[in-house]
C-alpha cells in the first residue's frame, strides 16, 4: 500500500533552541497538517513500520523512547506509551524485521539498546544493552564512545553502528529470539572523522558513511555473508571555497544507487555525489537547502523526491530529483517547527 501520511519529528526544548511541539502528521502531496501530538521533549530520529501503522521515536537529551500510532485513513495520531531506554540522549533507532525489538543508539551513553515492541506497538523497558568500546578519537566531541547511527543491512541479518566518538563503524549480530547483540566486526575511519550515519547502496555490496567532523564521505565493501566492513575510498564533501564552521548531517543513496546526497548543516546545502558501476563516489556540485541546518533529509516513497528537514529554518523542502543526472529542483516549502526527523506512512 502506497504511504498517505508523511510523520515529522519536531525539537522541543530551549535546551536545543527549538520551537517544537512534538510530532506531527502531514498528508502526502498538499503536506497539510491533519493531526498533532505533544509528546516528551525532543523526538530526535524517528522510524516507521508502516504494516501496523506505527511510529517510534527516540527522545534527545532523556532516557526514553516512545510509540504512537497512525490512523490510516485520518492520519489522527495517538500516543501507546513510553519506557526506559537503556541509555542516554537516544538519536537513531531502528525496528528488526520482525517487529519484535527496537534498537536504540544512545549518544551520551556510548551503548547500543534492545527495546521489546509489542503486537500492538507499546513497549517493554530496555532488556539488553551492547557496550562500544575502542580509542577514541582526538576531537574534543570525541571523549568517549558515541554511537550516531542504527541501521538494518539489506540482508536483516546484521545491526550496523556507526560511532562518532570511536572512527569506527560496528557490525552486530541480533539474537533473534531475545534482541540481544553480539558484535561481529568492525571498520576503522580516519582519525578525527567523527562518522555520523551510514546507507547502503541499493544494488552493490557498498555501504556510505557521512562523517561529522571532516565533513567528508567514506565508501565501504561490505560483505553480506561476514557482515564485514572494508574502507575503500574516502572524498571531502563540502565545497571547496567554503571556510567557515559546518558540520556533515545526513546521507541517502538515490534508489537506482547511482547517485548519494549529503546534508551540510553550516554550509545549508546538499551535495550531490555519483556513484559509479563500481560505487566509488565523486562529488559533482552542491544545492542550497532551503533553510539552515538541514539536520534530516530521505526520499519520498517512491524515491522521486528528495525531502529535507531544515531543523533551524523551521521549513521541510521538497527538491525533484532528475532521474538521469540526479539534479535537484526546489519544488514546495512546507513550515515546520524545528523539524529533526521525517518518516512515511
Amino acid at each position: 500500500m502506497s504511504a498517505s501520511f508523511a510523520v515529522v519529528g519536531c525539537f522541543t526544548s530551549p535546551e536545543r533552541d527549538a520551537r517544537g511541539r512534538g510530532i506531527g502528521v502531514h498528508e502526502l502531496g498538499r503536506w497539510e497538517q491533519v493531526s498533532a501530538i505533544e509528546t516528551p521533549a525532543n523526538p530526535s530520529f524517528l522510524c516507521a513500520d508502516p504494516s501496523r501503522g506505527l511510529v517510534f521515536a527516540a527522545h534527545g537529551d532523556s532516557e526514553i523512547v516512545s510509540s504512537y500510532r497512525v490512523d490510516p485513513e485520518t492520519g489522527a495520531i495517538t500516543a501507546l506509551g513510553q519506557a526506559a531506554s537503556g541509555g542516554r540522549n537516544g538519536v537513531r533507532l531502528v525496528l528488526h524485521p520482525s517487529g519484535r525489538f527496537l534498537f536504540v543508539a544512545n549518544y551520551a551513553t556510548g551503548a547500543v539498546t534492545t527495546v521489546p515492541v509489542a503486537p500492538d506497538g507499546s513497549l517493554s523497558d530496555a532488556t539488553s544493552r551492547l557496550e562500544l568500546t575502542g580509542e577514541h578519537g582526538p576531537h574534543r566531541e570525541q571523549e568517549a564512545s558515541h554511537p550516531h547511527d542504527v541501521v538494518m543491512d539489506p540482508t536483516g541479518r546484521y545491526l550496523v553502528v556507526v560511532d562518532k566518538g570511536l572512527d569506527a563503524v560496528f557490525v552486530a549480530r541480533p539474537d533473534p529470539e531475545t534482541g540481544e547483540l553480539t558484535i561481529v566486526g568492525d571498520a576503522r575511519l580516519r582519525a578525527g572523522s567523527g562518522p555520523r550515519h551510514v546507507a547502503f547502496h541499493p544494488v552493490l555490496p557498498r555501504a556510505y558513511v557521512v562523517s561529522e567532523l571532516d565533513s567528508c564521505l567514506t565508501s565501504l565493501d561490505w560483505d553480506p555473508a561476514s557482515g564485514r566492513l572494508a574502507p575503500r575510498h574516502v572524498v571531502p564533501a563540502l565545497p571547496s571555497d567554503f571556510f567557515a564552521k559546518s558540520t556533515a548531517a545526513e546521507v541517502v543513496v538515490g534508489p537506482t544507487g547511482g547517485f548519494a546526497y549529503v546534508s551540510h548543516r553550516g554550509a545549508d546545502c546538499i551535495a550531490r555525489i555519483a556513484l559509479d558501476e563500481t560505487g566509488e563516489p565523486t562529488v559533482l556540485d552542491w544545492t542550497p537547502s532551503g533553510g539552515p541546518v538541514p539536520r534530516y533529509m530521505t526520499f519520498s516513497p517512491h524515491g522521486e523526491r528528495l525531502v529535507v528537514a531544515n531543523e533551524q529554518g523551521d521549513t521541510i523542502v521538497e527538491f525533484a530529483v532528475e532521474a538521469g543526472s540526479g539534479a535537484l529542483t526546489r519544488l514546495t516549502s512546507v513550515a515546520a517547527l524545528s523539524p529533526s526527523a521525517i518518516v512515511f506512512l
